[in-house]
């Protein structure tokens, strides 16, 4: 905040001079003369400013930390979600030419053999050819369309659907059971219908037929007929309206691609989702080095005693560090070896940020997956809950760490807006009052010459 002196307007308004001359007649310098009156004052106001402009960095830093420290947070959460990465499924499949297979957070560890005889088919009629899709075609004729034996739509000729075009354009109207178009090829174009539902219940049937104008008959044959996909899970047979087959295993979709060849099952295996569980475990340790090496930059000064951040004496930074490094610290005791982030690869280097051993880690989650979950998951000693109460000490309502030092700069940076605004107050009277008086001065000092003059004439003529 800039202290604003009012003298230059000030000075003119009372006759004072900018005469850069001293003396008789030549009078004195007013503005000059205040501010060399006020200085100390001057500089005491801009002492505070340059407090208060700290005080604004320190508080910008804070809410920097603690914006990283919310997003430590999340990850810790994503961690300790029950329905989260730590608990994904991932299911594998020995032959993708004929099932693939996706896992939610419910499905059981486990393997299984699938066999699958046919896929579902889509059922589809089409039409003989006519020259174009916008032919004349005769009126009168209807065409009776159903969909797993019932009739979902009945479409009468008339002169104003009498084109393949005009009539794919009723159907499509009429119902969505179905669906009609025009295909186009080097014969010519037919009228193509397709169920909307595979399986046995899109079956389509198509009665009727139609005439051009010249009578000549053009017939409906069948492309497909719809057909339940038939296969086999861990022997028991199953059909499906789908080749996405979603109740057979618990947690488990199968999405069938193709028959398997006889005696050639597909093994399926459902097992803990490693890649999603390293995934989050690398985003926590990101998360947690970006708060420490902010942490640690407010702290970092070089051997001449310079660099250090805007909070490098807040010893309540001092403490959030080490509340930190307790937390990454913690170790449990039994769980099969797994007690701390160093036996699964997550090491604490010496500037209290930590590094992954991608190969520790993913032998601890393929040999040991239920110790890691609970080292890291464990709702009284997991590392993500332990996470969770640190930064909730740290950056909570009321009384965080962070929250009570946020708090206690803001309440000194208003407690000095207020001193310097009753200073500049003080400042400006006194500039005022001093303009006057000085202005007074130079205004006798500039008479002097003329009053010397008159007394002398005065004693000439005695």
């Amino acid at each position: 905040m800039a202290t604003t002196s009012p003298l230059s307007s000030l000075s003119g308004a009372v006759g004072g001079s900018s005469t850069t001359g001293s003396g008789l007649g030549q009078g004195i310098n007013v503005q000059q003369f205040v501010e060399y009156a006020v200085a100390n004052q001057t500089a005491a106001i801009t002492a505070l400013q340059t407090q208060q402009t700290t005080l604004g960095s320190q508080t910008g830093e804070i809410a920097t930390i603690t914006s990283d420290l919310a997003a430590l947070g999340t990850a810790a959460a994503a961690l300790s979600d029950p329905l989260g990465a730590l608990s994904s499924e991932a299911a594998t499949s020995s032959n993708s030419a004929a099932v693939t297979a996706t896992a939610s957070g419910i499905a059981t560890a486990g393997a299984h053999t699938v066999t699958v005889a046919n896929l579902a088919t889509t059922s589809s009629f089409y039409s003989d050819e006519v020259a174009t899709s916008s032919t004349s075609l005769g009126t009168g004729d209807t065409i009776d369309i159903s969909v797993g034996g019932k009739s979902v739509s009945s479409i009468s000729v008339t002169s104003a659907n009498n084109t393949l075009d005009q009539l794919a354009t009723a159907i499509n109207l009429s119902t969505s059971a179905v669906q009609a178009s025009v295909i186009n090829d080097a014969n010519g174009a037919r009228l193509a219908i397709v169920s909307t539902t595979s399986g046995a219940p899109g079956n389509v049937g198509v009665t009727g037929s139609l005439h051009l104008a010249n009578a000549t008959a053009i017939n409906f044959h069948q492309a497909s007929a719809g057909l339940n996909a038939n296969l086999t899970v861990d022997g028991i047979p199953i059909a499906s309206t789908s080749n996405t087959v979603s109740n057979a295993i618990n947690g488990v979709t199968l999405n069938l691609t193709g028959p398997t060849a006889v005696g050639s099952p597909v093994s399926l295996t459902v097992a803990p989702d490693t890649a999603q569980a390293t995934t989050a475990i690398n985003a926590l340790v990101t998360a947690y080095n970006t708060v420490v090496t902010e942490i640690n930059g407010q702290f970092k000064v070089a051997a001449d005693g310079t660099g250090g951040g805007v909070l490098e004496s807040d010893n309540t930074l001092r403490e959030v560090q080490n509340s930190l490094l307790s937390a990454v610290s913690n170790s449990i005791s039994g769980n099969n070896g797994i007690v701390n982030l160093a036996s699964i690869g997550v090491n604490l280097q010496d500037d209290g940020t930590l590094s992954v051993d991608s190969g520790a880690l993913a032998s601890a989650l393929s040999s040991n997956y239920a110790s890691v979950q609970n080292l890291l998951q464990n709702s009284t000693t997991g590392l993500s809950q332990n996470f969770s109460q640190v930064i909730s000490s740290i950056t909570g309502p009321g009384n965080g760490l962070l929250t009570v030092d946020a708090a206690s700069i803001a309440s000194t940076t208003s407690g000095l807006t207020s001193q310097i605004s009753d200073m500049q107050a003080a400042l400006a009277a006194q500039e005022l009052n001093l303009t006057s008086v000085y202005s007074t001065v130079n205004a006798t000092l500039q008479e002097l010459p003329l009053l010397e003059s008159q007394m002398t004439q005065q004693l000439a003529a005695i």
